[in-house]
């Protein structure tokens, strides 16, 4: 079997998957359409999210047996089309799951203490302390909002601290020992912290909108290591400025390019430009799952759900 490779990845995918037997192929810099062109003679292909995997694509890929997505999502893969002409999808959320729980929890420590803000105001000689006087999360209700591989590393590293945990997902029976299954009302009554841990589907786009936030009872803090189009900014910028919102930890925008590899490059919208400027704000570049250890992680999954299947 031919696998052709479209972005850089560990080098233990290409290494093992030869060592199975697999003959592979990179290809790094050449068009969607130029890769098109010679799809039709391979039977595998490994992307991360360089483009979308179309209809066009997929009908051009007359031979293709598995696609697999060096990352937790599909949302750049056309994944019913795929399924029907029998493309087997394979994405690796048990790679980098690790990796986003920490992430969101050190981002939701750090707004907590004022930190970014402190480091900030001591490089520029001020000694400002009881203006970062911080709070504690224990005593907290700290609500997940999708609970698989994602929502439920982050609340397992919540089990050091002193809270309540409670998770909402569309899903029946997923709570367990780290977190209570509440409903949607339950989660917006009690939650003082709201971490959004959701792939990417047409239910929520835009799910945590102004109607969303304002059924909460209490001002909570918002911790996205998700997908940026889930939250609408505006709302989002609206909430912070009324206190609804009382901070925000962001390492995904709604304004990112599909491929996840840039900003967008038209006018910075006004939204992100409060984003920007805001002390109870912190930004990461959608790195929450980019670490040195989910790098081979990641690559690794994908090997070992080829081999089971395949091999």
């Amino acid at each position: 079997m031919k696998i052709l490779h479209l972005d850089t990845n560990h080098p233990l995918l290409i290494n093992q998957l030869k060592a199975l037997g697999f003959e592979n192929d990179e290809d790094y810099t050449s068009s969607k359409a130029a890769i098109e062109a010679k799809i039709q003679d391979y039977d595998g292909l490994i992307i991360r999210s360089r483009f979308s995997i179309d209809h066009t694509f997929l009908d051009a890929a007359k031979n293709l047996k598995f696609i697999g997505r060096v990352g937790a999502g599909l949302e750049n893969i056309d994944g019913d089309y795929a399924q029907q002409k029998g493309i087997h999808l394979i994405a690796a959320p048990e790679g980098n799951s690790n990796a986003v729980g920490e992430h969101a929890l050190g981002m939701l420590l750090s707004l907590f203490n004022n930190l970014n803000k402190a480091d900030q105001e001591v490089r520029t000689g001020k000694w400002v302390r009881e203006a970062n006087r911080g709070l504690e999360l224990d005593g907290k209700t700290v609500g997940i909002i999708g609970y698989g591989h994602m929502g439920k590393a982050f609340a397992k590293k919540l089990r050091g601290f002193e809270v309540e945990v409670v998770c909402y997902d569309i899903k029946a029976n997923v709570g367990d020992g780290n977190a209570k299954q509440v409903t949607l009302e339950e989660f917006q009554e009690k939650v003082e912290v709201v971490s959004l841990h959701t792939p990417q589907t047409p239910k929520t786009l835009g799910m945590i909108n102004a109607n969303f936030i304002k059924a909460f009872k209490k001002p909570f803090w918002l911790i996205n290591t998700a997908r940026g189009k889930s939250v609408v900014t505006k709302d989002l910028v609206a909430a912070l400025k009324s206190g609804k919102i009382l901070g925000a930890g962001l390492d995904v925008l709604e304004y990112e390019k599909s491929s996840f590899e840039d900003l967008f490059t038209s006018e910075m919208p006004e939204a992100f430009q409060y984003l920007i400027k805001a002390e109870n704000v912190l930004l990461s570049p959608h790195v929450a799952g980019w670490t040195v250890e989910s790098k081979v992680k990641l690559a690794q999954t994908i090997v070992d759900k080829i081999q089971a299947k395949f091999c």
